[in-house]
């Protein structure tokens, strides 16, 4: 990624779904006007979903997930199936493409989609070279009562309609969205505490500070960054208080007891909770430590796919906190990237990083299937604030 580019994660992604062979990728082709994806007339030509970020006129910037058909065949067809449905759990818009009439197959995918609250685009794909697309269309709007786009990626047909659907289909709060507090005016003083330990990767600044930075910047702020053990010569060297500060939550305690009373508080990664998450259900679910026993399970769910570091937040820190706060025989599991379980019942509590790697999308699927089994799901930042005894007293924004 380029320093012009906009992180994945804060793209809107459009996933394309449909039989083999139906066009998913010369679709893709004709809407981002590149060789983006591979097109073959051989079926299952794509496999595991293929994330390509693009800048759309009208769309801004997006990702395009060309997907496996989802009538893929045999032992290896059922794992592609597989990676199509997590690709599903990452759209923000799908579009579903015809070439045949409506079979069971698309009326269990778009029922899918629709329980996720996912906007469907319907299209009939390769107008120019089947016979029986009138066919076809009334067969869609029979069983979803929506009219199809005709589309030709070879002649262009259609291609601009999808354009325009898509611009439609976006979600009403994609733009505008706020990671930093809407009560932060013009010149209000911020001032972020940011170490620089071994995560942060040597002469770069991780996501969550970058992003939080560039809104302030936005929002006409005067920023002061600072690491951990700089907090009181930069207090001290303030006419007045800072409006905010914002810290690691790593460090949650220190600032906490350092910090001016006039100054409100919170973290990078409840900043990222109250942004991609559902903070109210994060800070409920971390009550649920108190009710943890050493016969309890833990899942640690780390979005980023790093090698284990020294000191590491998800795989070190938060499992000792735990453990010397329940006992040692606590049984905790960490995963990272996109190895979230299915079945998360057997679990007595989630807690999920910031997810600043991931779309709004995708971590909101995580919270809703740790809804539907009944088990707390709660963030990196709430949970060491509960455990520092100070979530009642900061600023949750």
């Amino acid at each position: 990624m380029s320093l012009q580019e906009a992180p994945r994660s804060i793209r809107v992604h459009i996933g394309i779904f449909g039989k083999r062979n139906s066009g998913k990728s010369s679709l893709i082709n004709s809407l981002t006007n590149q060789s983006t994806a591979i097109v073959s007339k051989i079926a299952g030509t794509t496999t595991d979903p293929v994330y390509k970020s693009m800048e759309i006129y009208g769309i801004g910037p997006c990702v395009f997930i060309d997907t496996a058909g989802f009538d893929d065949v045999g032992e290896i067809g059922a794992l592609r199936i597989s990676q199509t449905k997590k690709a599903m759990e990452k759209t923000d818009i799908a579009i579903m493409l015809f070439c045949d009439i409506v079979t069971k197959e698309e009326k269990d995918w778009v029922l899918q989609l629709k329980k996720s609250n996912i906007p469907v685009i319907f299209a009939i794909n390769k107008i120019d070279v089947i016979e029986n697309s009138q066919h076809i269309k009334k067969s869609i709007e029979d069983e979803f009562d929506a009219s199809p786009i005709m589309v030709s990626t070879l002649s262009g047909e259609g291609i601009d309609k999808i354009r325009t659907e898509l611009i439609r289909a976006l979600p009403a709060d994609f733009e505008g969205e706020s990671i930093t507090p809407n009560f932060l005016q013009k010149d209000d003083v911020v001032l972020l505490v940011m170490p620089q330990d071994i995560q942060a990767p040597k002469g770069r600044i991780i996501l969550p500070q970058l992003q939080v930075t560039r809104e302030l910047l936005d929002k006409k702020c005067i920023i002061i960054s600072i690491t951990t053990d700089s907090i009181d010569t930069a207090l001290a060297e303030l006419k007045n208080p800072p409006k905010l500060i914002i810290t690691d939550s790593q460090i949650f305690k220190t600032v906490y007891e350092k910090k001016p009373k006039e100054s409100l508080l919170t973290s990078f990664s409840i900043l990222m909770a109250g942004y991609k998450g559902d903070l109210d259900y994060f800070v409920k679910s971390a009550s649920a430590i108190e009710g943890l026993t050493e016969n309890s399970r833990v899942l640690i769910a780390e979005a980023c796919t790093h090698a284990p570091l020294t000191e590491d937040i998800g795989r070190e820190k938060l499992p000792r906190w735990l453990r010397e706060k329940i006992g040692e025989a606590l049984v905790i599991d960490v995963v990272s990237g996109s190895n979230f379980p299915e079945d998360v019942s057997g679990y007595d509590l989630i807690i999920h990083c910031g997810g600043c790697m991931f779309n709004k999308k995708y971590l909101l699927s995580r919270v809703e299937k740790a809804r539907c089994a009944n088990v707390p799901m709660s963030n990196y930042g709430v949970v060491i604030a509960y455990l520092s005894d100070i979530l009642e007293k900061i600023n949750l924004l």
